[in-house]
Order: C-alpha cells, then structure tokens, then sequence
C-alpha cells in the first residue's frame, strides 16, 4: 500500500479545516476510520500518523515470534472477521490484515504520513479543535476539526523502558530492546539472555531457541501462563457446518464468553484459578520442576495480564533443554554477562531487556481548552472514551482484560452515533460534565503491572458509578455504549455560537452549569469549567 505524505499549506492560505481527525493509524485508527466512513459517510476526516508506515505496533516492533496475545476472533474487526485458521497470529500477519482493511475500506487515501500532532487547542466559540502538526524537519502546520478521535495507543513508540542496570556498559556483547530490534541483530549460535517475562519474552524466548546456542529467560517474579493451540478447532468445526457469517459471529462470542469466565473466575475464586493454573503448567514441565519458584507469582491471576504461550512452545523448549529460566536479581552486568544478586553468573553474547512499556498517555499531545491548559491526570473517564469538561475528544483505548479491539469497535461506533446525534439536532459541541457529589474517583487501570504502576500519576481518573466507571465487560459496555441513550444527563450539548437564542431547543441540560471538578493548575494557566 502507497500512501503519500500531505504537504502543508502555504503560511498565507487558510488551514484545511475536517468534520473529524482521527489520530493513529494502527489498529484502533484504521477502525475507527472505517466505521467513521461507513456510519458517516457524510463527514469529512483524515487520519494522522506520525510515523511513515501503517499499522502502529504491528509494524513497530520487528523481533522474533511477534504475535498477538490475544485471539484473533477478538483482536480482529467486528465488520471484518478473521477468518485465517491460525488463532493466535504472527505480526506480519496480522499487519497485512491491517493493511487490507485500510484498503477494502477506502480509508487509505485518508490516511497522511509523517504527521505527528503536537498540540490541541479548543475554541467553544468556534466549536472547533485547532491542531498543530509536525511534519519531517520540524516543519509544522494546522488544521482544524469540530471533533478529534485519538488512537494512539498507550505507550511510546519513540523508546520501551529499560532500568538503569549497573555495569551495563562494561558488557561487551549487544544489548537491545525488543521494540528496538532490527535485522542485524545477531542471535544464531550465541548465548541469549532475555530480561523479563511478559508477554513480549514468552514469544521471543522460544523463537530464539531455534538457532541460539541457548536462551535465559531471567525473571524478578513469575508470571501466570497458560498454553493455548494457535489453531481454533471449534472455529474450523463451525465454518464447515454453518454460513460464514453466523459462524464468525459464534466463534467471536464463544472467545468473548471463555475470556469473560477466565476474569471472573479469577477474581472470584482467585485460590482456585491459582491451583489450576500451577497444575497445568506442572502438566506441561513435568512434576520434577520447579514450578513454585519459576511459575508461581506472588500475585493472584489477573491482578496483572495473563501470558499466553502459543502451542506450549516456551514450555516444550524448557523441556529440551534449549530454554532456562531464572528467577533471580540482576547485581550487576560483567564483560561476559550478568552476576545475579545471589552470587550466579550467566554468561551471555546478547542481552535482551524485554523490560517492558512506557505509558504515554493520548500521545503525548497537549491539550488546551479555551485557553486552559487541560491536566488530563485530573480528569474522569466518560464511557471510558471522553474525559470530563473536554468537548468534542474521545479515545480508543482497549481492555486490559480482554481484546484491545472489542472495546475499540464499541468505541468507535459510540463516536459515529453522537456524531449523528449532534448532526440530526445541529449541535456542535458535546461535553462530558462531571458534576454529581456522589461519585467517588479512583484509578483507570487496577492492574498491579510494573509498566501501569509507573505511570499512575498520569492517568485520568473513572468514577465509582455510570457513566464514569469502567467495567471491563464488553457485554456491559455493548449494552451500555450500543443502546444506551446519547442524551444521558451528563453530556451537555451546545448548539453552534452562529444560532439566534430563539432558535435553540435545550437538548439535553444546554444551560451550562459549574463542574464540581477542582480546578487544575498548570503553569500560568488554570482550567476549570465556566458558567
């Protein structure tokens, strides 16, 4: 696919004003502009990515045995099921799904290269978002939109999180990150350590036992895993029997069932779902290894993401002897490896620190509403895709328990719904007002994962109730986001400045009144809801 950059307009001519800019053109934006075309087909938009390729993670990170750690039933579009027999998928794969639904849909030539948003600022009197982009060289331009769609994802694509290791440079092998792996990296023949034992080491480690002299996995703390077939039988057995698109429709709910069920069974009966858990892994590793020590977290399940292992390959390379794992503390890097705090050695040629994400929260956009810097760690979560006092913005932002998609897809449909809602009653701005007394604020996110707790003190807030809790259910929130009211009691809509008084119907609470939310500070500015 050819997708070609967009100049930016002479400083003299008029910035391009769009309906919508939606932000990201990775998994969550490439749907979000296909419901967008196909719900709205009215509406102008473009898609703006910074970097100069498609496909955000899937065309990011380049090493080994990247695949999805989620089925792809689930991970796939609802308006375009995955209908390739492997389940669990490899990246290139599920890049070029990426790419050819971005092409069957139309919405490649929407999409502008080499644009990285930088700055968001907000008019109510123009009901509009004025945006300042930078283009290669440091060159910048506008545009403007009445609403802007952020799928940027979660995490920084410019570095991954790597500690401050001491000795790190007297190792005089390579160290590299995975979301930093290029083809040059040497792995055949040599000694291996991988640092970390997340999802991104549980596929990396067995990919590179294939040719490596030997892999470490060296981990703090364990981490619950769970062998799964990439090949989905009931799926193959559905489609023999029943018309494609009900069968689709069943394999997606049977994967959204069995997920649903894991979750609940774990934070209900956490004792059970522990023993079941260590078993299976027993199972697969045999009863003379220790499991307690390499498998058995301190946490209970789902406190932080569970590791799927495809085909039980991690496990099988254990078992052959290609694969250690080592649950220890890194003292220091030497010439040859790594000392651990108890007194081992491992020597290495190659240390991968598979050390996990940094969080950046929207893209790292500024956000300013009416002159008022927005401080988006003092906000609140609206349906989990707007943020209390901030017109006119959602974000796609995936479960943590379940699909990043399916939660994306509602999401996006949501957005496309308010956009009708506000085209059918010429409204121009929506809203979120969090002014009720009795809602309590907590975290967003109430994993324990080391990459989230890091990043704490920049997330947005969730109520303890509707509409500003998230209840990381994709039945609740079909249900919720699918048939729920637009006009709700806490969007406030405002028609646009250019309407006479006499002319505007209250719609849903037009009179605006002051948020209860405090005031944020940020540098000379303060922002706060007006009267």
């Amino acid at each position: 696919m050819r997708i070609q950059p967009r100049t930016p307009s002479s400083p003299a001519s008029r910035p391009e004003h769009l309906d919508v800019v939606i932000v990201g053109a990775g998994l969550s934006g490439i749907g979000a502009a296909c419901h967008l075309r196909k719900q709205c087909p009215n509406r102008t938009y473009a898609v703006l990515e910074g970097r100069h390729a498609i496909g955000g993670t899937w065309d990011l990170f380049r090493y080994p045995g990247i695949r999805s750690d989620s089925d792809m039933h689930t991970l796939g579009y609802g308006f375009r099921p995955w209908t390739s027999e492997k389940s669990i998928a490899d990246g290139p794969s599920i890049l070029e799904y990426l790419k050819a639904t971005a092409r069957e849909h139309g919405v490649e030539k929407h999409i502008r290269l080499g644009h990285r948003l930088k700055r968001a600022s907000w008019s109510s009197a123009d009901a509009k978002w004025t945006l300042e982009i930078e283009l290669d060289g440091g060159e910048r331009m506008t545009l403007s939109c009445n609403f802007l769609h952020m799928c940027s994802g979660y995490y920084r694509y410019d570095r991954g999180h790597r500690p401050e290791f001491p000795g790190s440079t007297r190792f005089r092998g390579r160290i590299v990150h995975p979301q930093e792996w290029r083809e040059d990296v040497v792995y055949e023949n040599q000694r291996v350590v991988v640092i970390g034992s997340g999802a991104t080491a549980v596929s990396l480690v067995p990919e590179l036992a294939k040719t490596a002299a030997h892999v470490t996995m060296l981990q703090r703390s364990p981490t619950y895993m769970v062998a799964v077939p990439e090949r989905d039988r009931a799926a193959a057995w559905l489609r023999e029997r029943l018309p494609q698109r009900l069968a689709n429709r069943l394999v997606r709910w049977k994967n959204v069932i069995i997920g649903m069920l894991v979750f609940q069974l774990s934070k209900r009966r956490p004792r059970h779902m522990k023993r079941w858990l260590l078993q299976h892994v027993r199972q697969q590793l045999g009863a003379a290894y220790d499991v307690a020590t390499h498998f058995k977290p301190r946490y209970n399940p789902w406190d932080q993401r569970m590791c799927l292992v495809r085909n039980g390959d991690l496990f099988e390379a254990i078992r052959k002897g290609v694969v250690s794992v080592v649950t220890d503390h890194v003292e220091t890097f030497t010439d040859h490896g790594i000392r651990l705090r108890s007194g081992a050695e491992i020597e290495a040629d190659l240390i991968v620190t598979a050390t996990g994400l940094e969080l950046l929260v929207l893209g790292g956009v500024e956000f300013i509403v009416d002159g008022r810097i927005v401080d988006l760690a003092r906000t609140v979560t609206y349906k989990g895709m707007m943020f209390s006092d901030v017109p006119n913005l959602a974000s796609s932002t995936g479960y943590t328990n379940a699909s990043w998609t399916l939660k994306c897809d509602l999401t996006s449909a949501y957005v496309c719904r308010l956009l009708k809602h506000m085209e059918k009653h010429e409204l121009a701005m929506c809203t979120p007002r969090f002014d009720d007394p009795s809602v309590e604020t907590v975290t967003t996110m109430p994993l324990t994962s080391g990459y989230i707790q890091r990043s704490m003190h920049l997330l947005p807030k969730q109520g303890s109730k509707r509409p500003w809790r998230l209840y990381q259910n994709y039945a609740l929130d079909l249900v919720a986001l699918g048939a729920g009211p637009v006009q709700d009691g806490v969007m406030e809509f405002r028609a646009a400045a250019k309407r006479s008084a006499e002319s505007v119907e209250p719609v849903s609470r037009l009179a605006v009144r002051r948020s209860r939310t405090p005031a944020v500070e940020s540098g000379s500015h303060q922002y706060a809801p007006r009267t």
